[in-house]
């Protein structure tokens, strides 16, 4: 009975050990957030995040842009083939009606003729420049856009307070899994000490 008790006694003590062992871990991931000096030892206690914050910001920002967005899917949409269309469509109609306006004293069969000659030029023409315009402004737009030091530069404004808080929002069930995980592990090994210490 003894025995039992004592085993009993170290998987409990084995549990809290690694239950606490983990949640200081984790909580070391992000405190302290500003550096504590210890000058007999000459160390510098800082978390891991704080002190690596510029150099995450950088690969996550790399990861981003390589992985999941890039400036070449960005521009690809800035305008359609849909937009092209619908822009040419609309100066039709303003040129049509703006004929209409100022040619009414010219027979309606001399003012459609000139209509549907200025409609054609306008489709030929017109969808050239757009085209013209819309590369233009994608080249401008890739040079312009840096998707990787945007990111980066919004990571490194965050507060370490606020970006503390957005990491445990998107991990916390996998924290308290590892929290778990070490009062389990803890426990098992106290078992294993307990039998231990009694063979020997």
């Amino acid at each position: 009975m003894n025995n039992i008790i004592r085993i009993l006694i170290l998987a409990i003590i084995g549990g809290l050990i690694g239950y606490i062992t983990n949640v200081i871990a984790i909580k070391l991931i992000f405190r302290p957030i500003n550096p504590i000096k210890i000058p007999i030892l000459n160390i510098e206690i800082i978390g891991m995040i704080p002190k690596r914050k510029t150099e995450i910001a950088t690969n996550i920002a790399k990861v981003v842009e390589e992985q999941f967005i890039s400036v070449d899917e960005i521009t690809d949409n800035i305008i359609t083939e849909q937009d092209k269309q619908h822009i040419i469509d609309y100066i039709k109609v303003r040129v049509k009606l703006i004929l209409s306006e100022k040619m009414t004293l010219i027979p309606s069969t001399i003012r459609n003729l000139v209509q549907n000659y200025v409609s054609e030029i306008i489709e030929d023409e017109i969808r050239e420049g757009i085209d013209e315009l819309s590369e233009e402004m994608i080249i401008k737009t890739k040079n312009r856009i840096n998707i990787k030091e945007i990111i980066e530069n919004k990571i490194n404004e965050l507060d370490l307070y606020e970006l503390e808080t957005i990491i445990l929002q998107i991990v916390k069930n996998e924290l308290r899994h590892i929290e778990v995980l070490g009062l389990i592990l803890g426990f098992f090994i106290g078992i294993v000490q307990g039998i231990i210490t009694i063979f020997i």
